[in-house]
């Protein structure tokens, strides 16, 4: 059974997702690519306490890698692009041809791109330091206020007057 809640955060509400295996869905208010939440149940897990916990903790500046058990779901090759999300530094970034190479796949810099925009995880598998070849801030499922946002907190952007909004 898939439980869920809601949480508030500097970047606005997220909705938390995990069954017994992990956590498998972080999203965004706006998220670009909605989730079925039909077999979604209210409710509150071990997991679910901790995804929370961790994120308060990064949202502070105080945690830079999560500990999390992840359970997302998806086709082969999006699996093996999450998971190339996770090594990705805090404070660093990485281009979609980077990443490309990384699952190699150089070709596929496109597909990887599409990959990253339905990461079902975000900010926990950082598909927000992930980068045009030429710096620009593309495609984030959260919109690319957020993703500059989150670039920011870790200070792979500099650091600008105000909040997101």
């Amino acid at each position: 059974m898939i439980l869920c809640r809601r949480i508030d955060s500097p970047v606005g509400p997220l909705m938390l997702a995990a069954d017994d295996s992990g956590l498998r869905h972080i999203e965004f208010r706006d998220n670009r690519h909605p989730v079925n939440r039909g077999d979604w149940h209210g409710g509150d897990n071990p997991i679910l306490q901790a995804t929370e916990a961790q994120l308060a903790e990064y949202f502070s500046g105080t945690r830079t890698r999560f500990d999390l058990p992840l359970a997302p779901r998806g086709t082969e090759f999006q699996l093996r692009v999450w998971q190339a999300l996770a090594p990705i530094p805090h404070g660093k970034t990485s281009t979609y041809a980077e990443q490309a190479r990384t699952i190699g796949s150089p070709d596929a810099v496109r597909a990887v791109g599409a990959a990253n925009g339905r990461n079902p995880l975000p900010i926990v598998l950082p598909c927000h330091r992930v980068i045009g070849a030429d710096g620009a801030l593309v495609g984030f499922g959260g919109g690319l206020p957020v993703k500059e946002f989150l670039l920011r907190l870790e200070g792979a952007l500099p650091a600008q007057q105000g909040g997101l909004f």
